[in-house]
């Protein structure tokens, strides 16, 4: 993808005209908000086309100089430099002017549910849930649980978590699909590695905007919670279940006390439902490939597997393969994987537009 040196001035007046509008004083309210958000997005961008500007204009110059043979042996010394430089400067500005999903800066619920396996499954599903924890607050995020279906032994069945920050959805949404663990679990008498699947869905955060429901076309359903004893249950109709009849997105919802509690997450959940199908719909092949990698839970439907007699985690997606598996599990480790991803995407989308 070749930017053109037209491209680069459009870049900066854009910018100094979006650095004056802002140093006016006269933006207000949701103007301010939207420049503020237009600048914060630009100047990067900027920057960068403003180094590469400047190294395109010294290598004009330094080639004009080798003509001077008291200057010609500085000349190409500085040349050799700026050439080497330039290619990279180029790249990472072509990254910078790839389209971005509309929805990378928002907020995600995670969904998590245990697959192939039984317990073993439910106890993984855990270790992921925790994972994605740590990770999060290594990333300054912050990550609060919806809803969560513990199993007997520990772990989920079923875990809805809300995470919101800087980038949330552009890093997670790398991490939908089917992981897969091989270990001996803790029952196992006679040593025996077992492989046990579990799968990730990450939603983007809808705005009501996005999204609108009416009413009249939801059946919303109170029942009482059930569970294992202890302070999730209790004795009212606080469980709620909204069933969406256009789309038959089903929902429940009984972590909480309150009914109106328990509605408000589950029309949080049922609406970040509803956008990932529009925008599945929106994307046609694209989501059908998403759909197919999120999967049936099935262990052989796989993105990652974590190896644990071996020390290994597997992305099967880029085949990288990382010999550090206690910490892509404690979560300080997983950001190499989802950096790799984001490299090998963006790889990927240059290659398209070169194309």
């Amino acid at each position: 993808m070749s930017i053109s040196d037209e491209r680069l001035r459009q870049i900066g007046n854009r910018f100094a005209e979006l650095e004056a509008r802002m140093a006016s004083g006269t933006l207000e309210g949701e103007a301010f908000v939207a420049a503020s958000r237009d600048y914060a997005e630009l100047e990067p961008i900027a920057k960068t086309a403003s180094d590469v500007a400047t190294m395109r204009t010294e290598i004009g110059d330094l080639e004009d100089m080798l003509a001077d043979p008291e200057m010609k042996a500085m000349a190409e010394e500085e040349l050799a430099a700026l050439r080497s430089a330039l290619p990279e400067a180029e790249r990472q500005l072509s990254i910078a002017l790839l389209p971005r999903d509309s929805a990378d800066a928002r907020p995600a619920m995670l969904e998590i549910r245990a697959g192939t396996g039984g317990d073993e499954a439910a106890l993984f599903a855990g270790d992921l849930y925790r994972m994605y924890e740590r990770y999060a607050a290594e990333q300054g995020w912050k990550i609060a649980m919806i809803s969560a279906s513990s199993s007997d032994v520990g772990g989920f069945k079923e875990v809805v978590a809300h995470i919101t920050g800087q980038g949330v959805f552009a890093k997670l949404k790398f991490e939908a699909g089917v992981h897969r663990v091989q270990r001996v679990p803790v029952t196992e008498s006679g040593g025996r590695i077992h492989t046990s699947a579990a799968t990730v869905a990450v939603l983007p955060e809808p705005t009501e905007v996005d999204v609108q429901i009416d009413e009249n076309d939801l059946k919303i359903d109170v029942y009482r919670a059930s569970g294992a004893g202890g302070q999730h249950v209790n004795t009212t109709d606080s469980a709620v279940r909204i069933t969406h009849l256009p789309s038959g997105i089903v929902v429940a919802q009984q972590d909480e006390r309150s009914q109106h509690k328990n509605k408000a997450k589950a029309m949080q959940v049922l609406r970040a439902r509803l956008y990932e199908k529009m925008r599945d719909e929106a994307h046609g092949e694209e989501a059908e490939a998403r759909k197919a990698m999120v999967g049936s839970g099935d262990r052989s439907e796989r993105i990652r597997t974590y190896n644990f007699p071996q020390g290994r985690v597997t992305d099967h997606r880029i085949n990288l393969t990382l010999h550090k598996l206690p910490e892509v599990i404690e979560g300080t480790a997983l950001g190499e994987i989802i950096d790799a991803l984001i490299a090998e995407d963006e790889a990927k989308r240059l290659a398209a537009l070169d194309g």
